[in-house]
């Protein structure tokens, strides 16, 4: 049973991965978890003050169902295989983490010092929650989907507006990590 609690090599969830695609494939189906949130708020009646909210979520229930299945795979994957919640990360990124006041770098999955909820309520809690939350919904309603749905469905399928999104992701996460998280960790 040790072989569950590891990471699966990659030629094992890589064809897992290429089945589900090739199973939405057939079916006419996309994957993408940000499209959710507008199944989700229109199911909650956000049509009748947004357009963007008038669609038929009828036809979206299937992914509602997906993002269940990930939530309760998360859950066991969490609590029942995950045998130790250190990260092993380098020597030079923990000495960056420790100068920017993250005590204990890699010891966790994520550091307390940030998603705690003593943080939360923080100028700096506000800060990430807030502005990583709005610049995440505009980014992915100015893109046209999310990471996981370009990085996975759209490369997939050689599209190139999702190379270009995927790119336009890594970049965004290059200069978050190297110019704006160094300034918000030491507020």
């Amino acid at each position: 049973m040790e072989w569950i609690s590891q990471p699966w090599p990659w030629y094992v969830g890589g064809p897992l991965i290429a089945g589900v695609l090739v199973a939405l494939m057939y079916f006419g189906k996309r994957f993408g978890i940000s499209s959710n949130l507008e199944t989700m708020c229109s199911i909650a009646g956000a049509g009748r003050w947004v357009d963007y909210f008038r669609v038929d979520w009828k036809q979206n229930v299937w992914n509602l169902v997906f993002v269940l299945g990930t939530l309760i795979g998360g859950y066991i994957s969490h609590v029942y295989l995950t045998p130790d919640t250190a990260v092993a990360i380098s020597e030079s990124t923990k000495e960056s983490l420790i100068q920017y006041g993250i005590a204990n770098p890699g010891a966790d999955y994520l550091p307390l010092e940030i998603f705690s909820w003593d943080n939360l309520m923080t100028l700096q809690g506000m800060i990430m929650l807030l502005g990583g939350g709005i610049l995440v919904g505009f980014g992915t309603r100015y893109a046209g989907g999310c990471t996981s749905g370009h990085a996975i469905t759209g490369l997939s399928n050689l599209e190139l507006p999702s190379l270009v999104a995927v790119i336009g992701f890594f970049i965004g996460g290059l200069l978050m990590t190297h110019l704006i998280l160094p300034h918000l960790l030491t507020l």
